[in-house]
Parts: C-alpha cells; structure tokens; sequence
C-alpha cells in the first residue's frame, strides 16, 4: 500500500486542485494524509471537506510535518507531495514498476505551470542525476523500511531537508529519477523572478554545503526571497 504524504501550512490556494488530483488517480487501497503545521487560513477546513485525513503536526516544519505523517500512516511505501506540486496521474504504476526495477526510492523530474522560457531551462535540469538537480517539488517514494533505516528527515532543519535526506538514500542506494514530469507552482519566480530565485538557491546550495547553520541558511533565504506564506 502507498501512504501519500502533504504537509500543508497555508495551502488554502493549492491544496483543493491536489487533493481532487490525487483521489482521482490513487488506487483505493492508497492512504491519503494530509500533515498541517498550524495553517491560519482555510487549508483544514478545505482537507476535512474532501473527507481525507487531516493530521495536526504537533510542531511546525516540513521535515518534522512528514515525519509525522510516516508515524501515522501504515502504508509499505511512503510517498511526500508537496501541496503546490501535481505528480502525474500515472504515479501509482511509476512507483510500482521502479520498484520492480530494484529501487527503494526516486522522484520524478518537473516541469512549471508556466511556459516560461527561463524556467524550462531549470525543468530541463531535473532529468540529470546531481544533487543540485534535485528537491521535494519533483515529490519523493521511499519504501517505509528504508526510510526507517535512514531516521527519516532530520527534524532540526528548517531548510534542505529533502536534500539530506536525498544524500542518504544515495549512500545506501540507487535512486530512480522517473522520466516523467511533476508539474510545480511557479509561484516564488512570479514574487521576485527568474534570477533572484536562482541566485538565492544557489547561495543557499553554497552555504549548505560550506556547513553553515540552519538559522543562517534560513535568515539569509528569507532577505533573498519574498514568500507570501513566510511568517
């Protein structure tokens, strides 16, 4: 069984469109969970009206957010989806067949809801297997074994958390990159633009690898870019 994993925190604009897209494609036994971080706008009350799950984190952040979910749900594989992000109807069978294949994990590659020539430039980027290339919107799978072998995300980063995640499994194991595209919000290039949003993911992809603290990293993300959901 899939476990699909949203954590939301103030999602009342994307989670609607996911949560139809998601019933409609999911197989019947798949488990849908929806993980908030203490939401202030409709985000819950939309989840509870679709009649799925909505779980209330008990802290905020998305590594801690998932984390919870993967505690709670009971699925063999567990499957994160962020809520700005649309994997393809076909995930289930995706999935199954890397599976079959020998992978324990992988993602898809993405391309944006806008068809902006800049930003196919980074979708195109997606299909190469670097690390650089990679992050939670193209979604991950990971079976419940390994990602309980890997201690899951590591609940005191509030930033890059995919991307250490992603360094384990790839220690331990071959990761699949699905030759197909996730559809992701373009939201942040709409607030600031192409080359302010690629400056502050390189210099945050910098600092994280020079070692630097999450509080840094995360003061420094927030002067570069503006996010209607940052606090």
């Amino acid at each position: 069984m899939l476990s699909i994993i949203v954590p939301t925190y103030n999602e009342e604009n994307t989670i609607l469109d996911l949560l139809i897209h998601l019933n409609d494609a999911k197989c019947n036994s798949d488990e849908l969970l929806v993980v908030d971080g203490g939401s202030v706008d409709n985000t819950t009350e939309i989840v509870r009206q679709q009649g799925i799950t909505c779980l209330e984190s008990p802290q905020k952040g998305r590594a801690r957010q998932m984390n919870y979910g993967a505690e709670n749900s009971s699925g063999d594989i567990l499957y994160f989806v962020h809520a700005d992000t649309l994997p393809p109807s076909s995930f289930g069978a995706d999935i199954l067949e890397a599976l079959e294949q020998g992978y324990r994990s992988g993602c898809y590659r993405y391309q944006f809801d806008k068809a902006h020539p800049l930003l196919k430039i980074n979708a195109f980027c997606t299909r190469f297997d670097r690390l650089m290339c990679r992050g939670g919107d193209q979604t991950l799978f990971i079976t419940r074994d390994l990602f309980n072998e890997l201690e899951g995300f590591r609940e005191d980063f509030q930033i890059m958390e995919d991307y250490d995640l992603i360094q384990k499994i790839q220690s331990k194991t071959r990761f699949k990159i699905i030759p197909k595209n996730a559809t992701v919000s373009a939201r942040k290039y709409d607030h600031n633009g192409y080359l302010r949003v690629n400056f502050a993911n390189l210099i945050i992809f910098m600092m994280y690898f020079a070692g630097l603290s999450q509080e840094t990293m995360v003061h420094a993300y927030k002067n570069l870019i503006v996010h209607p959901k940052f606090d």
